[in-house]
């Protein structure tokens, strides 16, 4: 009613002819509205994340679980998972479990499987410049690598010899400055070479060759038991954490440094090309980053474990560590001059390699030679380190 004799006005009528919905109807309108919003999102969301799932096969040439190369590829392959939130579904073949440890290179480049992880200079078979893209006898060190890669034009050199085989490879992990080798016997001079069977893959064995030893190409797998029975009398591998573990101190006790042929041994992610590139330039990126990422992580762990393994190793297993004369030395380096000229003369791009790789040494390994090297030495003169 109004104010004025209860009557009411026709704006009034108007209103109260306008019905509002009982507070029941109401509800179930909204809860229909919401079923149908979220059938409707689920049927476009559902096949966005289906589409974006991406499943790669990766082969290696370590064993599972083998310490810093196994462990470190593995932790690689679960990284590009937990990065992409689960999109990267990486199903990950150690040696021998889908492919022999050197047939990776053949199964990616085929495209039967996409990935492979690795170090490079196993396949200087094919083309002698791939032994710069792991190491090479007087060549990088790890920071020095990096640089030369990074920043020196070694990723583009890379490419293009990649590229040769529809790859595309990128730095993912590093061993560091290796030791010269284990021996069954002492070696006084370069004589004491000749004749030697010993496992040296790349470059470097291709030097003691030229000093007259027989190099051998083994997978890590088969190295200790070839050692062990006598059908190699020397052995390279990696480090004293690696070493310790696959037990070379059993079978030889002379343990020599430094080694000459891997001074920072650069380990691959190599990818089939055709199958990379279909990827989004986001995920192409993810690959990089994380590669990148076991890059530094996979030096941390051998620079943290090394000398606690080297410690062990010589006063629980009683090895011997004996230091390579500078006479040896510059037989190493002869040798190496000689399967230089060589490589050089194979291809263009091993010689464009070779010069950019001794450009680099030159200028980033002059400029720590004065700022890592020279602290190093006086910091440990000081200490008594």
């Amino acid at each position: 009613m109004t104010k004025k004799g209860g009557l009411m006005s026709k704006k009034d009528k108007t209103l109260k002819r306008i019905k509002t919905p009982s507070r029941r109807k109401f509800i179930k309108a909204a809860a229909a509205t919401g079923a149908v919003a979220a059938v409707a999102a689920s049927n476009l969301a559902a096949p966005a994340v289906a589409a974006e799932r991406i499943e790669l096969a990766m082969v290696t040439t370590w064993p599972r679980d083998f310490p810093g190369l196994g462990t470190g590829a593995q932790r690689f392959a679960k990284r590009l998972t937990d990065m992409s939130d689960g999109r990267f579904q990486v199903s990950y073949f150690a040696s021998g479990e889908r492919v022999k440890a050197f047939d990776s290179f053949d199964e990616v480049a085929s495209g039967n499987a996409q990935m492979y992880h690795a170090a490079d200079y196993y396949w200087v078979g094919k083309d002698k410049t791939w032994g710069y893209f792991t190491s090479v006898p007087f060549g990088l060190t790890y920071t020095e690598c990096n640089a030369w890669i990074r920043f020196g034009g070694g990723q583009e050199l890379w490419d293009e010899l990649a590229e040769n085989y529809g790859l595309k490879n990128f730095m993912c992990g590093n061993t560091g400055v290796q030791m010269g080798g284990w021996f069954n016997k002492k070696i006084n001079s370069a004589k004491d070479l000749k004749g030697l069977k010993m496992r040296i893959p790349g470059l470097g064995g291709q030097v003691m060759a030229k000093l007259g030893a027989s190099p051998v190409t083994l997978p890590g797998g088969q190295i200790y038991e070839n050692l062990v029975s006598g059908a190699i009398d020397a052995t390279e591998w990696v480090g004293p954490w690696n070493d310790e573990i696959m037990k070379f101190h059993e079978a030889a006790k002379y343990y020599y440094y430094p080694g000459f042929h891997e001074p920072g041994s650069m380990l691959a992610a190599g990818c089939n090309k055709s199958w990379l590139t279909s990827l989004s330039k986001s995920d192409q990126l993810m690959i990089e980053c994380a590669a990148a990422m076991e890059n530094d992580v996979m030096m941390s762990e051998y620079n943290a474990r090394n000398g606690a393994a080297l410690d062990r190793l010589v006063n629980d297993h009683g090895v011997k560590v004996m230091k390579f004369s500078d006479k040896i030395y510059d037989a190493f380096a002869s040798g190496a001059e000689e399967v230089y000229e060589e490589v050089m003369a194979s291809s263009d791009l091993a010689a464009r390699t070779h010069k950019s790789m001794v450009q680099a040494r030159k200028t980033v390994g002059g400029w720590l030679s004065l700022a890592d090297a020279a602290y190093a030495v006086q910091r440990n003169r000081v200490l008594g380190v």
